[in-house]
């Protein structure tokens, strides 16, 4: 019991530099009446302010911005872009038009400022505190101000406009004492702005229309003079227009172009049909060619020929051919045969004729048109200097017509209402019931609660800087620990007595062993409250990484036959999903992790469920747990799914296990816990020091009896983690 507590006392000495929460505590007990007063002071004097101070009221009108022309109204009746000018840009703009002082004077005039007390200072007589400011050349007489001037100020000061959100209402607030005055003054306000916006289109369109008056005289006078140079200089030149909007020379050259083509297609057909005559003649096909066949001369000396021959057919029947009745039938068949070549022959020079007469008349066509071109050639340059002045008269003559276009809209546009503003009253200011200033609750409570933590700093201060804590050794934090140690000394007072022989050397060993880098501190996990048992484990361990849940390698650090281990993996099951790889035992009456890594088993087969309980659990299998801590590799593996799967996964392990075999498994947990069962537990402090040589993750002795955290600091180290 002695050794228990001198260890504790020990380490409770050796934080007597850190701060002291029962002695500032007692400090300011003893020093409330200066916290209590001022906040008493506080609520009094907010109050009587709060109830002296003229209430004031707010009324507020809400104006949308948007397009309002409509398709009679539109210029040019162009597509509707409502809203489209009205950015975030564009809506602080229109906030800062509704307060300026163009505006805010028209406003002035309408809701009747000029004169009120509440903000014309001008109003009524001087006080005696203002004239003698004006007679020091402190302030200066209202007088010499207009009273727009003088009202002014105030006026800015009870106006608040904003944008509601991110839409394109703008808020206008007016605050006044008079509630009829603050709504009128916002609804005024409203009016005035859109009215200012009609106004300024107005102006816009009647600026518009005078510059277009001015501006289109001109222009149509210089219209005129554009095309009386067109028609002068096609006059003068011979660029007379003719049909299809094309000039004389350009028709009479078309002309001969059509005349030559016709002439030259007329001299190929009489050449070609010549030829054939002339060839059919030759074949003796005199009466296949159309033209000869066709003529009336051809056609009855063909009958005769006909009429010979059957009768020199019929008398050849009883004469002969010597006969001079045959021979005379013959030789007028052969001279009707003379005169059907020769209708021929008459018939291919006609068409030699008309042959030479089109070449004639192709060789005329060809030298007009070549005298035509030369005149179309030299009329080019002519009308390439009508055409820029046509061009330059129709340029005149468009712009003309846009600004008579326009100038119609903007005359259209200058008359009452045809330019409404982009804006509408979508919510008019009605006159307010509660006032907005002052807020009589709120204000109470922040000038109470402000003095209240005023002076509570104040006097935490003044105690920190004048170093005001207990001087006695026997101090609070000492006799807390006393009083937690006296349980567990009445508990354990029979064990005690039996080992009371062995304490001085205990205590000696246990006393170097906690100056050991100040690694190891001691962690009491209650179990009455798990999850806040599962909050102080995982803030005593380092931090695993995203996705895997912390490795934890518990040591049983107590007496023989205690299970801690288990009794801590029931405990974070509770509130979390747990699992505890049992390393301690050497029991092999079931399957476990030596099959799982042998690939006899899955983890289905050798995962358990503790009874009544949430936990989960792995033995260390037929094999033995030395078959086990021998496959470090594999061993990793089969960690890692379950980090992914479980919130906590616990290795159990013995304080006497060999440091070859425990360094795989600490080299990748992110803690190490030794079970310690009480304070003085010296074999669970050796067992915990031992393990700083394996690992450089975080190391505690943890307790699951004691009633309270008992936190154990050393001399010149950081404290123990909690």
């Amino acid at each position: 019991m002695t050794a228990r507590y001198d260890t504790v006392a020990a380490a409770g000495e050796s934080r007597s530099d850190l701060l002291d929460l029962p002695a500032l505590w007692a400090a300011i007990k003893a020093k409330k009446l200066w916290i209590i007063g001022p906040t008493l002071a506080a609520l009094g004097l907010s109050f009587a302010a709060v109830n002296v101070i003229p209430p004031r009221y707010t009324g507020q009108a809400q104006l949308l911005l948007q397009s309002r022309d409509s398709y009679y109204t539109r210029p040019g009746q162009s597509s509707d872009n409502s809203g489209q000018q009205f950015d975030a840009e564009g809506v602080q703009s229109q906030v800062q038009v509704i307060m300026s002082r163009d505006l805010a004077r028209e406003a002035i005039k309408r809701i009747g400022l000029v004169g009120n007390p509440e903000f014309d200072s001008g109003a009524g007589a001087l006080g005696a505190l203002k004239k003698v400011g004006v007679l020091l050349g402190i302030g200066a007489h209202p007088a010499d101000r207009s009273p727009e001037e003088r009202v002014l100020e105030k006026y800015y000061d009870r106006l608040l406009v904003f944008p509601v959100g991110r839409s394109r209402i703008v808020a206008v607030e007016f605050t006044s004492q008079d509630p009829a005055l603050a709504a009128k003054g916002a609804n005024e306000i409203a009016a005035a702005y859109l009215d200012m916006e009609e106004a300024a289109k107005q102006d816009t369109a009647r600026s518009a229309s005078s510059w277009l008056s001015t501006t289109i005289e001109p222009l149509r006078r210089k219209l005129a003079e554009s095309e009386a140079k067109v028609e002068e200089f096609r006059s003068r030149h011979g660029l007379l227009v003719g049909a299809n909007n094309t000039t004389i020379t350009a028709q009479q050259l078309a002309d001969l172009s059509t005349q030559l083509s016709a002439a030259r297609n007329q001299q190929a057909e009489s050449q070609a049909k010549a030829s054939i005559i002339r060839d059919a003649i030759k074949a003796g096909r005199t009466f296949e060619i159309p033209d000869v066949a066709n003529n009336e001369l051809v056609r009855r000396l063909v009958e005769q020929r006909v009429n010979l021959r059957a009768q020199i057919a019929l008398e050849s029947r009883n004469l002969l051919s010597e006969h001079p009745r045959i021979k005379e039938l013959n030789a007028q068949l052969a001279d009707l045969e003379g005169q059907i070549r020769a209708a021929a022959e008459r018939a291919v020079r006609t068409l030699e004729n008309e042959a030479k007469i089109a070449g004639q008349r192709v060789e005329s066509v060809t030298a007009a048109l070549d005298g035509q071109k030369k005149t179309a050639s030299g009329a080019n340059d002519d009308e390439v200097q009508l055409r820029a002045l046509e061009r330059e008269a129709r340029t005149q003559r468009e712009q003309l017509e846009q600004y008579m276009l326009r100038y119609r809209e903007a005359l259209a546009r200058d008359a009452q209402n045809a330019t409404p503003a982009d804006a509408r009253v979508i919510s008019r200011a009605v006159e307010p019931t509660a006032p907005s200033f002052p807020k009589k609750l709120p204000t109470m409570v922040v000038a109470t609660l402000a003095t209240f933590l005023v002076t509570l700093a104040a006097v935490v201060s003044r105690e920190l800087l004048n170093g005001g804590t207990p001087a006695p050794a026997e101090d609070a934090p000492r006799r807390k620990m006393r009083a937690r140690a006296e349980p567990q000394m009445e508990a354990s007072e029979e064990d005690e007595q039996g080992a009371a022989k062995a304490a001085p050397a205990r205590r000696e060993r246990i006393a170097g062993l906690l100056t050991h880098g100040g690694r190891v501190g001691q962690l009491h996990l209650d179990v009455a409250d798990p999850e806040s048992a599962a909050a102080d484990l995982a803030a005593c361990i380092n931090k695993p990484s995203e996705g895997h849940a912390p490795l934890v390698v518990v040591l049983d650090g107590a007496e023989p036959g205690e299970a801690l281990p288990r009794a801590l993996a029931l405990l974070l099951s509770e509130r979390s999903r747990c699992i505890l790889v049992d390393l301690a035992s050497d029991s092999r009456d079931r399957a476990g992790f030596s099959e799982l890594l042998a690939g006899e088993a899955m983890f289905s087969d050798i995962i358990t469920r503790e009874p009544d309980s949430r936990l989960h659990e792995i033995a260390p299998g037929r094999a033995g747990r030395a078959a086990v801590l021998a496959a470090s590799d594999i061993v990793d593996v089969a960690l890692d799914a379950l980090c992914e799967t479980y919130d906590w996964v616990l290795v159990a392990a013995t304080s006497t296990d060999e440091a070859e075999a425990l360094a795989p498994l600490l080299g990748r947990a992110q803690g190490a816990l030794v079970m310690a069962g009480h304070v003085g537990n010296g074999h669970a402090v050796e067992a915990a020091y031992r393990l700083t040589d394996l690992t450089g993750a975080a190391i505690a002795l943890v307790m699951v009896d004691a009633p309270e955290t008992i936190e154990v600091a050393m001399p010149d180290k950081e404290p123990a983690p909690a």
